[in-house]
């Protein structure tokens, strides 16, 4: 199974993290703007983060403008708004060697480059 980055091409941190990366990185890049993601990547990501909710972007503008934040969303909600729009799957995710790595704190970008500097 390829490695692989879901981001935005639009967003500032991730072209920021890209730039980043090593040189020799050999990831699958999925900008999920131009191609949003299926029902199976996102289960992919699920299988591997054992949550919806981890993968769920609360700082997405439309959380709050859409009035989520003051309901009590299950795993099913989670999944059900991030297949509808893509600005709740918190980003980047990266997939790499069978493991998941969500958003781009600090820690989860020193952890996706040790993954990527052990290939």
């Amino acid at each position: 199974m390829a490695n692989k980055i879901y981001y935005l091409a639009s967003c500032d941190t991730c072209r920021k993290i890209i730039k980043s990366l090593p040189k020799d990185h050999n990831l699958v890049f999925h900008d999920i703007k131009q191609d949003p993601i299926t029902t199976e990547e996102l289960e992919e990501m699920y299988a591997l983060s054992g949550s919806y909710e981890a993968l769920f972007s609360k700082k997405a503008q439309l959380y709050k403008s859409m009035g989520l934040k003051d309901k009590d969303l299950t795993e099913d909600d989670f999944k059900k708004y991030i297949l509808e729009h893509y600005t709740f799957l918190s980003r980047p995710v990266f997939i790499i060697d069978g493991k998941v790595f969500i958003g781009n704190s600090q820690q989860n970008i020193l952890q996706v480059m040790k993954a990527l500097e052990n290939k």
